[in-house]
């Protein structure tokens, strides 16, 4: 498949690490925003490759790891109503709520479907007009389009049963919250390629030029990680701080108007709750007001729910960067995939979950940590 083992090749990422080594003149401090692009530089050991040039942080760019316990709990309450089919992207099913998780509640009797997009969770709603058909809407900038979409059609269609319960998180602020971290010690940023598809990266420029960090928009396969860390490597020793763009093959500077266009239509700019890590201003996407009939919150009364985080469980640590996961003491002891404390170590693009699948369960010899 073409734009695939081109991606791949060994001599290709061996050349760039190369061009890094000539490059860098003291070592750096870098992020990966997607936790995509975290599972590709943990299974290839890129990390470990630059380990004397480069140091990779981790961020909070997992949609499933930063939906916070009381959105799940509130996800367990539908899930768990007679009247209710509750749908989901599979990677939902077993994030632990305080409880329990989705899939348990589908042991239990719960009427809880993994469906693949939403428009057929709206076609289930079409059909079964005796219940109520609940979406799960969790994700970046990526998946709103889609979210929006149904929204947008349920309305056309005059579907009354159809409803979205929405945990949608927004990039930037997420990157401006780890530069106004007082310990903060990233100095450039690897930008999600799937977000910039949809978002382009003009929403990246000022934060560039505000904290002097250069942001490089990169994709997910190991020859895109290690140019991406160069492109970022190569203006950090000149001194520059723009936004670069990697991923030429998939992402323009505006994005893809019309999907950007539609989500604008369907959601505004909220207050977010992120799991582990707090509320950030305006991080966050919800339904404007002429979408609030399809608001699952609003429509089953779940506003009000308030969950603290389970003490033992250093998500929020890992997720900001602040820790790796096998310094988290719980890490392959008390928390595995089998019984996890946090979304991390479940989810397919969680950072614990790279570790613990790729066997790095313990610091490196000679990493200094």
């Amino acid at each position: 498949m073409k734009y695939l083992s081109e991606y791949r090749d060994g001599a290709v990422v061996g050349s760039l690490v190369r061009r890094i080594r000539e490059a860098a003149t003291r070592k750096w401090t870098l992020m990966e925003v997607c936790g995509g692009q975290t599972h590709t530089i943990v299974k290839q050991g890129l990390d470990e490759i630059l380990g004397d040039t480069v140091e990779m942080i981790h961020g909070p760019g997992c949609p499933v790891c930063v939906t916070p316990l009381e959105q799940i709990d509130k996800a367990l309450a539908l899930a768990a109503r007679p009247d209710v089919i509750f749908t989901s992207f599979g990677d939902m099913l077993r994030v632990p709520g305080s409880e329990c998780d989705l899939q348990q509640v589908r042991a239990r009797g719960g009427n809880v479907r993994v469906v693949y997009s939403p428009l057929d969770a709206l076609a289930l709603a079409q059909a079964n007009p005796d219940r109520q058909v609940v979406f799960f809407a969790v994700g970046f900038e990526t998946t709103a389009p889609a979210n929006a979409m149904a929204v947008w059609r349920a309305m056309e269609l005059g579907v009354q049963n159809f409803s979205v319960l929405v945990s949608h998180v927004t990039v930037p602020p997420a990157i401006a919250a780890v530069l106004d971290d007082p310990e903060n010690r990233v100095q450039g940023f690897l930008a999600a390629g799937h977000v910039c598809t949809v978002m382009g990266w003009t929403e990246y420029e000022p934060l560039a030029e505000q904290h002097g960090v250069p942001i490089v928009v990169t994709g997910f396969e190991p020859v895109d990680i290690v140019e991406g860390i160069h492109l970022c490597v190569r203006q950090l020793e000149e001194g520059r701080h723009e936004v670069e763009n990697q991923y030429v093959r998939s992402v323009n500077r505006q994005g893809t108007v019309p999907a950007r266009s539609l989500v604008e239509q369907v959601f505004q700019l909220v207050d977010r709750k992120w799991r582990g890590i707090g509320e950030i201003p305006m991080s966050g996407l919800g339904l404007r007001p002429e979408f609030a009939d399809f608001d699952a919150e609003a429509r089953f009364d779940l506003h009000d729910r308030v969950v603290e985080e389970p003490a033992e469980c250093r998500a929020g640590d890992v997720l900001r960067g602040k820790i790796k996961p096998f310094e988290c003491e719980a890490f392959g002891k008390t928390c595995t995939p089998e019984r996890p404390l946090g979304a991390p170590m479940v989810s397919s693009e969680g950072a614990c979950a790279a570790y613990y699948n790729y066997g790095r369960l313990r610091v490196p010899a000679g990493s200094g940590r």
